[in-house]
């Protein structure tokens, strides 16, 4: 082969070499420029030129910034992600009666176990599941577990959400259903796969039955019809709840796993009892489980170091980069920041803004969290070299050990094989998410289902506007 040959081959082998270096970015700036092309350029960022840091939580909270889905486009692509169903999905709904009905509802569910109930339903609920990890080893129970941790924890919170709602222990074959539901609304919100309405339809079907013959403890909202209470309870609870506890759980697992001090710390006899709650803020702190709320103005919104904000402006307000303008050494993993007032971050809303729909479990979802990861923690050691991204895309692969057989050597080699595989892995799932992300992104403007919702024309979602595909 002539020189020039092997300059080629040569060329070609560190481009191949190079591909998970530079091609996710490269994919990630595309998929943006082509979001805003086919969805259109909207919005105000918080924090932003126009809301800088030191105004975000008075603009956020401000009595103006309270519309959710009319007049924004960004509405069609997250009703269409949400089908079916979003137009009574409490965050997606409009001030208003209707708000107020399921907003009250939500409250009243939540409200019905107290602090010890929901640690008994959380700990049995992640004891069963972790069993069944557990028989799943057969004849060796004593080896590790390689899991995703995001799909591990699912079935946790579909149990919990199911009886919190219908206050009985829920069957395996509505859990399935349950978790079907909810893996299938992720994948879609994240790129990495379509919507699939049929593994959606099936929840929905049980739901009706169920609320026709053995209806829940607590009074579904008045305002919204029978099926609409289906879509509720689909979209609330079995939907946004277990996805969301899902992830956190993901975050704060992963984050034990690739910080073996702090993980070893929490196992080691360390008498503080609040230094898991550290590591949950820590976690929450690197890794919000919202990225970007947007609120359509529905007055204009007066500020003090600049032009007011006119009334119809949608805003997009950025949690990571809000919580991260008030954090000192933000990329370092450190639960002890949060001991002293001096460097605690001042900027740190992982449940949103008490004035403006702040997450209906923030008053017990540090609690349920620290229930789990005990469960999880005093079972097996987790170990992972994978990387950790907010979106986590990868679902949180982690390999599990068991306690039981005392202090094992770290399982080097196949650490080295999961880094090797995650890093790879981002190569193709980029492209998977530019391909699909653009179409639903398309798809989602085509169907129009929230702008034909609220059409002049409309007296309520038209039979396209549950979402068909």
């Amino acid at each position: 082969m002539s020189a020039t040959g092997w300059l080629v081959v040569a060329a070609a082998v560190a481009l191949a070499v190079s591909l998970p270096y530079w091609l996710p970015r490269t994919v990630v700036a595309l998929r943006v420029r082509i979001f805003a092309r086919v969805n259109g350029e909207e919005g105000i960022p918080a924090p932003g030129r126009d809301v800088p840091v030191e105004e975000f939580k008075q603009v956020y909270g401000h009595p103006a910034a309270s519309g959710r889905s009319r007049g924004a486009a960004l509405s069609d692509l997250f009703w269409y992600w949400l089908s079916p169903g979003p137009e009574v999905h409490q965050e997606h709904l409009e001030p208003g009666p209707r708000y107020d009905d399921v907003a009250r509802t939500t409250r009243q569910i939540l409200a019905g176990l107290s602090l010890a109930q929901w640690t008994e339903l959380v700990g049995r609920c992640t004891r069963h599941v972790l069993d069944e990890l557990d028989d799943s080893a057969g004849a060796s129970p004593a080896r590790a577990h390689r899991v995703r941790l995001r799909d591990l924890m699912m079935p946790v919170w579909a149990e919990v959400y199911y009886e919190l709602v219908f206050r009985t222990p829920c069957p395996s074959t509505v859990r399935d259903l349950i978790v079907g539901n909810a893996d299938d609304v992720v994948t879609a919100l994240k790129c990495t796969g379509l919507r699939h309405m049929d593994r959606r339809a099936r929840l929905t079907a049980h739901l009706r039955a169920r609320l026709a013959h053995d209806p829940p403890p607590v009074p579904l909202p008045s305002l919204l019809s029978e099926e609409e209470r289906a879509y509720y309870l689909q979209g609330t609870f079995f939907n946004t709840a277990v996805v969301q506890m899902s992830e956190a759980m993901a975050h704060l697992l992963l984050a034990l796993a690739t910080h073996r001090p702090v993980q070893d710390r929490l196992v080691g006899g360390d008498q503080d009892p609040d230094f898991l709650d550290r590591v949950i803020n820590e976690t929450l702190q690197h890794f919000p489980l919202f990225g970007v709320a947007h609120r359509v103005t529905t007055g204009e919104i007066p500020r003090a170091g600049g032009a007011p904000i006119p009334a119809g402006s949608v805003l997009l307000f950025n949690y990571p980069e809000y919580q991260r303008s008030g954090t000192t050494g933000a990329e370092r993993f450190d639960p002890d920041r949060w001991l002293s007032q001096d460097t605690r971050p001042t900027a740190h809303i992982p449940f949103g803004v008490t004035a403006n729909r702040p997450c209906p479990a923030r008053g017990f979802a540090v609690l349920t969290m620290r229930v789990a990861a005990e469960e999880v923690l005093r079972r097996f050691r987790l170990d992972s070299s994978a990387e950790h991204t907010r979106s986590l895309p990868s679902r949180g692969p982690c390999l599990l050990l068991p306690r039981a057989g005392g202090r094992a050597r770290r399982p080097r080699l196949r650490l080295a094989a999961m880094r090797l595989g995650d890093h790879w892995a981002t190569v193709p799932r980029s492209l998977v998410q530019l391909v699909l992300g653009s179409y639903m992104v398309w798809d989602a403007r085509r169907q129009g289902l929230c702008r034909n919702y609220f059409a002049p024309s409309s007296g309520g979602p038209a039979p396209s506007a549950l979402g068909s595909r």
